[in-house]
């Protein structure tokens, strides 16, 4: 899942604009409408994996879809030498929705069993925090790994990089089936009673009806929407504004690697703060981070790298609290909807996965737009532009003003959110 979330959110536009002489208004749609597949797809599967844990009583079934999921990234970035432009931007926009099909039949079973766990309020942030610390090992490794294979920027060396990653993402996705399966074994499984996975769009009803699922779904849209704007970004900063693309990889790694020491923390914290707290401190955080950007991105030379990376830094700890309070926060509404006489874990969590994949296109896709609003200037591998001062005030806005002004949006749906407890 690390890699599956890390590549394509952070190359893929960069990928499309630097490398295949994309528009980047076009490069934004290539990743923004195979996401249409995605909001309803996602759903559907919640409903099926409803039925089949019934079932079955488990629903590893559909994981196993996950095997194949590198044979897709290989493909994405494996472009024909004859295509570029638009014919390019239509070959990685075919092969993105037949990865992110393959993603969804893992993800929504994946993430839905939490829910199906014989476990508390406080033991289900535990769980979380061992996901999350795992999951940001994935990141760290993709978001260091990927740039830094695919440093040269000609095609052979995405090709190359994709390849040593779906071998990493198979046998990842063979330990994650033998993990579920001795999780389920060991805590027991609670199977969603006859009422659920029935009819999907009655399912849908039941989750948009359940106030605070809804205003944690709002938030998380918006949240995965800003985090997975600033990946899309950070390649044109470090290329555009420091003139050094090997930055990314260093820049990823400092924002990832303290999500690694911060999970535990913020599982400590909320213990006595609360998950609500806990989150919506850290959106906050990211927020204003994002703003700090403008002035430390401005500078030039080293001071500006310094000043970039200490930012970076304090955003990656609240980007680890963005992500384990709201995926621990989900189970939470499952349970009270449970409580008030619904279980529809596969669906609510179909809905939540369908939302994530909303936002990680919608964040490219709002970056791209800022670019060509602002006359950014596509080019090949074998090229280098100049971009224009416009481009470059674009550059820095997309990164620093537009991310923090999505997080205040998330920030006012979360406050709205009332099924917090400390017990």
């Amino acid at each position: 899942m690390g890699v599956w979330v890390t590549v394509p959110g952070l190359l893929l536009l960069y990928f499309l604009t630097d490398t295949l002489g994309v528009p980047a208004f076009l490069a934004g749609l290539a990743l923004l409408l195979p996401k249409v597949v995605d909001i309803v797809v996602h759903p559907l599967l919640g409903s099926r994996s409803d039925r089949e844990a019934r079932r079955l009583g488990h629903r590893r079934r559909m994981m196993r879809t996950g095997l194949l999921l590198g044979v897709a990234m290989v493909a994405m970035f494996s472009v024909p030498s004859g295509l570029s432009g638009a014919p390019a931007a239509l070959w990685v926009g075919g092969w993105f929705v037949v990865g992110n099909l393959l993603f969804a039949g893992f993800q929504v079973p994946y993430l839905t069993t939490p829910s199906d766990l014989l476990v508390g309020y406080h033991e289900r942030t535990r769980v979380f925090m061992f996901r999350m610390v795992l999951l940001t090992v994935g990141l760290l490794g993709a978001g260091v790994a990927a740039p830094a294979l695919s440093a040269g920027g000609g095609r052979g060396d995405y090709t190359r990089m994709a390849l040593l990653l779906a071998v990493v993402m198979a046998v990842s996705a063979a330990v994650a089936l033998a993990g579920v399966r001795r999780l389920t074994d060991v805590c027991g499984f609670r199977a969603p009673d006859e009422r659920a996975g029935h009819s999907t769009l009655a399912d849908l009803r039941v989750a948009w009806r359940d106030r605070d699922y809804r205003a944690l779904v709002l938030s998380y849209l918006f949240t995965g929407t800003t985090t997975h704007l600033f990946l899309a970004a950070l390649p044109y900063v470090t290329e555009y504004l420091f003139d050094d693309s090997k930055l990314t990889a260093l820049f990823m790694g400092l924002f990832l690697g303290p999500a690694l020491f911060a999970g535990p923390v913020w599982t400590a914290w909320s213990r006595r703060i609360g998950k609500q707290r806990g989150l919506l401190l850290s959106q906050t955080v990211f927020g204003l981070g994002a703003l700090a950007l403008l002035p430390s991105a401005a500078l030039d030379g080293t001071p500006g790298i310094a000043a970039t990376a200490v930012v970076v830094m304090a955003m990656g700890i609240a980007f680890s609290g963005l992500q384990l309070f709201a995926f621990s926060m989900l189970p939470d509404a499952v349970a009270a909807a449970e409580a008030a006489g619904s279980s529809k874990a596969g669906a609510y969590t179909g809905v939540w996965t369908a939302t994530e994949a909303t936002g990680t296109a919608v964040g490219p896709y709002v970056y791209s737009a800022v670019l060509a609003m602002g006359g950014f200037v596509s080019s090949t591998a074998d090229e280098h532009v100049d971009q224009s001062r416009t481009a470059l005030t674009a550059l820095r806005i997309g990164i620093t003003v537009v991310p923090a002004v999505l997080m205040a949006a998330a920030l006012w749906f979360q406050r709205r959110y009332t099924l917090d407890s400390a017990s």
